[in-house]
């Protein structure tokens, strides 16, 4: 019998690095816990709005606290799901920046617009809550 060899695409799948998505109340929180390269950025911006999709959830937090380094691709696809999620009626809000990456931000010229920031995970909780009136 011959064994079938994978596929490029399934081989390019599993190299994606997944974030874990959980649903706290009426929102999802995303811990990145790690640096994203091209291909698990944008895995994970379709991740986050199939899981709004699923659950109905209104807001989303994203926390990138570890995250050492955000370069123009990234920071524009946080930006666009930002947009993408206010589409399906979710807020969200960036934590954790380190201010490496924030200097880095604005150097590149990047905005991330319709994106509410707070300085730790307890402050975007506390902002989420605030939005969503709860």
């Amino acid at each position: 019998m011959v064994k079938k060899r994978p596929s490029l695409a399934s081989r390019r799948e599993s190299v994606i690095q997944r974030i874990p998505i959980l649903k706290i109340r009426n929102y999802l929180i995303i811990p990145i816990q790690i640096d994203l390269d091209d291909l698990s950025a944008a895995q994970l911006q379709k991740d986050i709005l199939q899981k709004i999709d699923k659950t109905g959830a209104q807001g989303v937090i994203i926390d990138v606290s570890v995250v050492e380094m955000i370069d123009s691709y990234l920071g524009r696809i946080l930006g666009e799901t930002a947009r993408m999620a206010a589409l399906m009626d979710a807020k969200v809000v960036l934590c954790g920046m380190q201010p490496a990456v924030a200097i880095t931000l604005v150097e590149l010229g990047l905005s991330l617009e319709g994106v509410h920031s707070a300085l730790n995970l307890e402050g975007a909780i506390t902002m989420m809550e605030n939005i969503l009136g709860e």
